[in-house]
């Protein structure tokens, strides 16, 4: 069964994932947080972290299952974020680095845990873009961001991750951004793909997020801003 990734491949509308974060959120905290999504444009919620403890995972993925009609897809840091209470995985390979574990020792280590999982899995090639600050996924990876002007290697590494089998690329600023993925990137990067583009990192308001979309992103991932700012869910009230 792939729904969830056929969704997201074929809606002819703007695609939403809010990013939930359990180092960052208390499980007490879930319920009304999810109440904004649900009144929100969202169309998906992506859980995950770059150091969530292990044991976690699971049980902050029910607690947001049970507030929320919308498809759940883990966004892991690591193989002990893999629980089978979520819809559907992002199966993250980063190809803007060069650390074999994350390219695919990882992945290895998680096929095990996968076998004994209904999970929808979705390949993802994830790619960290300069933003202006170091990132926690670029201290966890222990690899350096592309940089923002170097359009014609990042269009490039997002095409081979398309011709390696990704059916997702993921350009990614990282959690509280300075500055978002360039919107000249963004087009530029999605003209050449013929698979959805995912782009999250740095986007902090409406305008942002409109100009995203309008660039050529299939669906926006907002994490941090909706954390520090829980009023920027009114203006994306579901009409």
């Amino acid at each position: 069964m792939n729904a969830i990734y056929e969704h997201i491949k074929t809606s002819n509308q703007n695609l939403l994932a809010v990013l939930v974060d359990p180092d960052k959120m208390r499980l007490s905290a879930i319920e009304a947080f999810m109440e904004k999504v649900n009144a929100s444009i969202a169309t998906h919620v992506f859980v995950g972290g770059s150091t969530v403890d292990e044991g976690v995972i699971s049980s902050f993925v029910k607690a947001v299952k049970q507030y929320t009609r919308l498809p759940v897809l883990l966004f892991p840091g690591d193989v002990t974020q893999l629980t089978n209470h979520a819809d559907a995985l992002l199966f993250l390979a980063l190809i803007s680095g060069r650390n074999s574990e994350y390219l695919i020792e990882k992945q290895v280590q998680a096929v095990t845990k996968l076998r004994g999982m209904s999970l929808e899995v979705i390949p993802t090639g994830y790619m960290l873009i300069e933003n202006g600050k170091e990132t926690a996924v670029q201290r966890v990876s222990k690899t350096l961001p592309m940089k923002r002007n170097a359009l014609d290697k990042i269009v490039d590494t997002a095409k081979a991750g398309e011709l390696l089998g990704m059916k997702l690329i993921y350009l990614e600023a990282g959690s509280g951004a300075l500055n978002p993925i360039d919107k000249a990137l963004i087009a530029a990067v999605k003209e050449d793909l013929n698979i959805p583009l995912i782009v999250g990192g740095g986007i902090k308001n409406k305008a942002q997020l409109l100009e995203t979309y309008k660039a050529g992103a299939d669906l926006v991932v907002i994490g941090t801003a909706f954390e520090e700012d829980p009023n920027f869910f009114n203006e994306l009230i579901r009409l």
